[in-house]
């Protein structure tokens, strides 16, 4: 019987896939036998590897159209394919909605929701003549679905780059399907520049229902589900993987016995 979880022979482009939940995403992907390519403005020191395949590099700046088609065409070219595009690069550092300046919220909303756009349209002119079609999987964020204090233009643009996965997915049906993943707090080799120490990224790791922040793994076999044929009536959606998200504030201000 057929693996639907075998990538051998297609080709998967992860944006920002170096590092993070990119390189996590790249890593799931080459341990199922996928020709990985990944992008970004710098190589990264050591290349997502898995099950000995090796992911292969290409620099773009994400925000260039022409870096973009420049990217996708390099895919092409050296696999023959574009199968399936996982949108991941993006974030936002902090900033004071009341202070921000408008160039520093256009180049956020430009990175998390301009530059997906950009690169899901030159992906889908490959996919479009593809017999297979393609698979686009846009990365977004518990930020779309709960406020974002201190990275509100980045929660907007994630909002915006789910509900822009609805209208592609009919636009560009049926050859492509266009899903995104609504991703909570994951623990990256950055972790501890936004919830401190061991101790307290476990106690962050606390408030979420399973009990711990997601992994780059996590996300990774998210978007395996997503690219394969196990979803191939899955289109136009967001999936959410956030360990059952956050605990609501109450429950623990709250002082009613519950019996």
């Amino acid at each position: 019987m057929d693996n639907p979880l075998d990538f051998t022979g297609k080709t998967i482009l992860v944006t920002g896939g170096g590092k993070g939940v990119g390189k996590g995403i790249s890593e799931r992907f080459l341990a199922m036998g996928a020709n990985v390519v990944i992008c970004g403005r710098s190589e990264p020191d050591k290349l997502p590897r898995a099950n000995g395949n090796t992911a292969r590099f290409t620099p773009c700046d994400v925000r260039d159209y022409e870096q973009v088609e420049a990217c996708v065409d390099f895919a092409v070219q050296t696999f023959g394919t574009l199968d399936v595009l996982v949108n991941n690069a993006g974030g936002a550092p902090y900033a004071d909605a009341a202070t921000a300046s408008p160039r520093f919220s256009e180049s956020i909303i430009r990175l998390n929701l301009i530059a997906p756009l950009n690169f899901a349209q030159v992906a889908n002119r490959v996919m479009q003549t593809q017999e297979s079609g393609g698979s686009i999987i846009n990365i977004a964020s518990v930020s779309t679905i709960r406020p974002s204090p201190g990275t509100a233009a980045y929660g907007a643009a994630k909002a915006g780059l789910v509900n822009l996965g609805t209208s592609l997915a009919v636009e560009w049906a049926p050859k492509v399907r266009v899903n995104a993943l609504i991703v909570g707090l994951t623990q990256t080799e950055q972790a501890h520049l936004h919830y401190g120490d061991d101790e307290g990224i476990a106690a962050v790791g606390a408030t979420i229902p399973l009990g711990r922040m997601a992994v780059p793994q996590d996300i990774g076999n998210a978007c395996l589900f997503l690219g394969s044929s196990l979803s191939s009536y899955v289109s136009g959606t967001s999936f959410a993987v956030h360990g059952g998200g956050e605990k609501p504030a109450f429950l623990s201000a709250a002082n009613v016995e519950q019996g």
